[in-house]
């Protein structure tokens, strides 16, 4: 199935869980931001009990409002292109907890870090929505690595998060660490590169 089936038959645990993972793994690209470490945010751990425990409701979310208004705290130090895409995201979070607001943000978020990854890939900017419109939608012709990475592991997240048994949130825990690891390392390449 395409990225866009997936979201489409998501539930709202799912949509929940893979929109906080988006955005978790966004997370280090606030590390480039000067005097970002002044807002105090542990980008490893802030938003990792939302979305391995996703419980729902007013309260759930009231907490994960709370780390979004943390991240948004950074969009006064002049982030940059990157770090404003995990900005976006968090002051994209819905302030209902219902299907229809849940999966406006995961398909927000899912757009969002498809289009970072092509950012660090360093693929030309012209055309990039149109670029991430088609993978999500199962056209990944001319992919790049990076990319493609990331749109393989939105996609057994997915896949992962849907599964009732403990087994599919620990290795959907797994595979988001991973990507996690790989954009901080890309990130840390292009932070080099262009200083």
């Amino acid at each position: 199935m395409t990225l866009v089936e997936l979201i489409g038959r998501a539930d709202e645990r799912t949509l929940a869980a893979s929109a906080v993972a988006c955005l978790d793994r966004c997370l280090p690209l606030l590390e480039y931001v000067e005097g970002a470490e002044r807002i105090g945010l542990d980008t490893d751990e802030a938003l990792k009990p939302l979305w391995v425990a996703v419980e729902g409701g007013d309260a759930w979310l009231g907490r994960l409002r709370r780390v979004a208004a943390v991240v948004e705290r950074v969009a006064g130090a002049a982030p940059g292109e990157l770090a404003g895409f995990a900005i976006r995201m968090a002051a994209a979070v819905p302030t209902t907890y219902d299907e229809p607001a849940l999966r406006a943000w995961a398909e927000e978020c899912s757009a969002a870090v498809l289009e970072v990854h092509l950012r660090l890939d360093a693929v030309a900017p012209d055309g990039h929505e149109a670029r991430v419109k088609a993978y999500r939608n199962g056209d990944t012709d001319g992919i790049s690595p990076l990319t493609a990475g990331e749109l393989r592991r939105q996609c057994q997240l997915l896949d992962m998060l849907s599964e009732d048994s403990g087994g599919g949130l620990n290795h959907a825990l797994q595979l988001s660490n991973e990507g996690k690891r790989v954009l901080r390392a890309a990130a840390s390449r292009r932070a080099r590169s262009s200083g």
